[in-house]
């Protein structure tokens, strides 16, 4: 399996340098922000509505620097 793996990766090795780029930054900012170095709850159906929560969260916070607050609160609004 583990061989596997390392063949996918060897394949689409662009693709790890895409997800460094987009993925994980977000995943360190849970980390940074929020302390979600790990869940105190276990399995999917639990886990899912935390992950809900932050992904939320972060989106809220993110738009919020981009648009700015006057705006972002103009869009939730309309």
């Amino acid at each position: 399996m583990l061989e596997g793996m390392q063949a996918r990766v060897d394949r689409m090795a662009e693709a790890g340098i895409v997800r460094r780029r987009t993925v994980e930054p977000v995943f360190g900012t849970f980390k940074a922000w929020m302390g979600a170095t790990h869940f105190l709850m276990k399995t999917m159906p639990n886990v899912r509505p935390v992950v809900s929560l932050h992904v939320l969260a972060y989106n809220l916070k993110r738009s919020s620097q981009l648009l700015g607050v006057q705006q972002l609160i103009a869009l939730m609004q309309a």
